[in-house]
């Protein structure tokens, strides 16, 4: 088995990741294995190595194991490049802001332990695939955590500048991004057609198509997804007053907003679980996040493809 820590220098402070990288060192000579660590030089450079790797082990059977040293966004460049690859397992530990999939098996401190990351077992685990079109221009590629459009989309667009503010980091800048976007109550004008024909159109303030619970750096905006059971979850908020949202968020950030009576019998969530779902927007276009990243388009495809991906869960969970 091979051990690849791949690092986006950009993530994290210096001081931090010299720190890692002595954590890596001692572990791997406690445990005796080897690794290699890789600094990427510019964006999507750790996807392209990976994948170089995966080209030249094609056929060798052994087990490539990459760990993604960033946030979300160096965990979603990792699967789009090695995904089809045979013996690969694909690990995250967390020197960014958001990491928000790793919540979905436990504390993001637990994927900092790297002996329990050597020694860690890897699950299957679903991902989303997507077909975006915007001005003729085709996009493809797979979601790993959530995709937002509406309102968290505009918090994490705002909040990628908000974290470059001094003291405004992480849940921080979420945070600060709400109360900035809230004042706007920037939602989006969709036409949601769902697999069962089903079709919702109209202003919203935001749409969730997600496969794991958390976004903005551990809110629980989508609560019941789980990574293997072969749907997405899709959660569609109507476009409600500021002043009911701010009332909305605490639950909201918390998972538990769903089983608000006012919100139950009001209608105001749309919560499914879906196997397909295509977006378009009403406008000329919408804002769409990607496991923290924003890109524009006019009309986007959803599907689930199960199992898609090997993910490495410390030996230290469960």
């Amino acid at each position: 088995m091979k051990y690849v820590f791949i690092m986006n220098p950009s993530s994290g402070r210096k001081n931090a990741q010299d720190a890692f990288m002595k954590k890596v060192r001692a572990a791997a000579e406690a445990l005796q294995v080897d690794y290699k660590l890789y600094l990427t030089k510019a964006p999507q450079d750790g996807g392209r190595y990976a994948k170089a790797l995966c080209v030249k082990n094609a056929g060798r059977g052994e087990t490539l194991r990459f760990y993604g040293c960033g946030g979300d966004g160096t965990l979603n460049e990792l699967v789009n490049f090695t995904a089809g690859f045979s013996n690969v397992e694909i690990g995250a530990v967390p020197m960014g802001t958001g990491n928000d999939y790793i919540r979905n098996y436990g504390a993001v401190s637990d994927f900092l332990d790297l002996k329990g990351q050597f020694l860690g077992k890897s699950k299957h685990s679903d991902l989303i695939k997507y077909e975006a079109v915007y001005e003729d221009k085709h996009t493809e590629g797979y979601c790993v955590n959530m995709a937002n459009i509406g309102f968290d989309c505009n918090v994490a667009d705002l909040a990628g500048r908000v974290k470059r503010w001094p003291l405004l980091k992480g849940s921080l800048a979420y945070l600060v991004a709400v109360a900035i976007v809230l004042i706007g109550k920037k939602g989006a004008d969709l036409r949601i057609e769902y697999e069962d024909g089903r079709i919702a159109d109209g202003k919203v303030l935001l749409s969730a198509v997600a496969n794991g619970c958390f976004c903005g750096g551990g809110v629980k905006g989508v609560p019941y997804c789980r990574l293997d059971d072969g749907f997405m979850d899709v959660s569609v908020i109507s476009n409600v007053s500021r002043l009911f949202f701010i009332s909305m968020f605490p639950s909201y950030a918390k998972g538990t907003h769903l089983n608000k009576k006012k919100i139950r019998e009001g209608k105001i969530i749309e919560y499914s679980k879906e196997r397909s779902l295509t977006v378009t927007a009403n406008e000329e276009c919408m804002k769409i996040c990607i496991d923290g990243e924003v890109t524009t388009q006019q009309k986007i495809a959803f599907s689930m493809v199960r199992d898609a991906f090997r993910f490495i869960v410390p030996a230290n969970i469960g």
